[in-house]
């Protein structure tokens, strides 16, 4: 049984225009459900967001979706979900999908995916949270994003250690299987202060 019951996915309103982004993420939830995790989501019915929910509920998987009252006509909010919460906001609905989860996964998505990846990993860092932040990485579609991540660490700008939070894998169930073995590291002090002299 695993310890984690709901991971949060981050993904596009959008389908992209090939359909492996699709087909990436009926996989990961369909590894998911195998395990008997559950799905959070930002509550859309349509693109990546849609096809996510509609696997999870296929598989008779339980499905939250969280989703701004503003947001409710643009995303198009999935009518057919387990639970389905309007909030008033989007630091409101972010919040919720946190503490609903007991792990976050990025799949291919926009910069709305882009800045709730690196809003929780921030969290994580800052020692807010201690549960497990990843990618799948979708037909290659991350590898700009992980190089630019890696030249963070190699410019100073990022520890290692927390480069290290944030796990990558193109295969769902070894992604599963990182995000059950997740350790949070001590937060330590990430800013180097300038020696006195």
């Amino acid at each position: 049984m695993s310890r984690i019951r709901r991971l949060c996915i981050y993904c596009g309103s959008s389908s992209g225009h090939d359909a492996v982004y699709v087909a990436g993420a009926r996989a990961m939830i369909n590894a998911m459900a195998a395990r008997g995790v559950g799905l959070v989501y930002g509550g859309g019915g349509i693109g990546v967001m849609g096809a996510a929910a509609d696997a999870m509920l296929a598989a008779g998987g339980d499905v939250i979706g969280i989703i701004p009252k503003s947001l409710a006509t643009k995303e198009v909010a999935h009518a057919g979900l387990t639970e389905l919460h309007i909030t008033q906001s989007m630091h409101e609905r972010k919040q919720r999908m946190a503490d609903y989860s007991d792990g976050f996964i990025a799949l291919p998505g926009g910069i709305g995916t882009l800045e709730e990846l690196f809003e929780i990993w921030t969290w994580a860092q800052l020692g807010f949270h201690a549960k497990p932040c990843a990618v799948l990485n979708v037909n290659g579609y991350f590898d700009g994003l992980i190089r630019f991540v890696d030249h963070a660490v190699a410019e100073g700008f990022l520890k290692s250690d927390h480069r290290a939070m944030l796990i990558v894998e193109t295969d769902p169930d070894k992604l599963l299987d990182r995000l059950e073995a997740y350790q949070a590291p001590e937060v330590t002090q990430w800013v180097t202060q300038k020696e006195e002299t």
